[in-house]
């Protein structure tokens, strides 16, 4: 198994990076303890090679592929592909995600429309000097939401200037065990995890406005008829174990939602 951690905070040793490493740390144990074999990878997206996302669309009219723009947006994307989980983190910046994270998540914007992620689980971190806010959590939730994924497990952490590590991890121990162990359950779990229902009904919503869009020959239109996902007896990207009531009710709110749209 394979974690990618993308940290969307400049310092390598910052508060961000000390809640990220105690993760680490509570997971590699517990996958130890249990002979689980996992492996760790960092992305700082400050340190990569991103561009500002300039709106021309063609990620959306004719696929990320053919973006002007040639840096490392791919290759983070790949590194995601590849991986069996992610957790994002960001410090808050004036009540949001700083804005590394904010222009990553601006030019990953054409996986809303062509979901590349589809169940892969995420936990999602924020941690703030004063007041971690419940916006830089949904920020991240949405987007990685948006872009097919499950979030699993959320918190966040109000960490001081700066503060050492074994203060940290005094102070946190529980919640990072909480976080370590919701994400080790659906990666071990055999249902294929269990989308919110917030999940279920953003997918409904997009393939209702696919299922009824005149534009058949678009980019997005072709992808989501590929997958198989336009098919009314699809009620989300992957075999999940979402119950019942919960899968009918997302197709029942999705099919409400989807009248404002188109």
């Amino acid at each position: 198994m394979k974690i990618l951690v993308i940290n969307g905070s400049f310092r390598r040793d910052g508060n961000t990076q000390r809640i990220l490493e105690l993760f680490k740390e509570e997971y590699l144990f517990s996958a130890k303890q249990q002979h689980f074999n996992v492996e760790f990878e960092t992305i700082f997206l400050a340190h990569e090679n991103i561009a500002f996302c300039r709106g021309c669309r063609v990620c959306f009219d004719k696929g990320e592929e053919k973006c002007p723009l040639k840096d490392e947006v791919l290759s983070v994307r790949s590194k995601i592909d590849n991986s069996d989980a992610v957790v994002l983190a960001s410090p808050v910046y004036v009540e949001d995600v700083n804005g590394f994270m904010k222009n990553w998540i601006d030019r990953m914007a054409f996986n809303n429309h062509r979901p590349a992620f589809c169940g892969k689980p995420a936990v999602v971190i924020a941690t703030s000097g004063a007041y971690s806010s419940d916006h830089t959590l949904k920020t991240m939730i949405r987007a990685f939401i948006g872009w097919g994924g499950v979030v699993v497990a959320k918190d966040k952490f109000i960490t001081g200037a700066l503060t050492a590590k074994e203060d940290l991890k005094k102070r946190y121990a529980v919640k990072i065990k909480y976080l370590a162990e919701k994400l080790h359950k659906n990666l071990t779990d055999r249902k294929g995890g269990y989308p919110s229902l917030y999940s279920l009904v953003a997918f409904r919503v997009q393939q209702k406005y696919w299922q009824k869009t005149k534009n058949i020959n678009s980019f997005d239109y072709t992808y989501w008829r590929d997958k198989g996902w336009l098919k009314n007896s699809c009620n989300y990207y992957t075999a999940h174990g979402a119950g019942f009531i919960k899968t009918k009710a997302a197709g029942f709110f999705g099919r409400i939602i989807s009248q404002f749209f188109g």
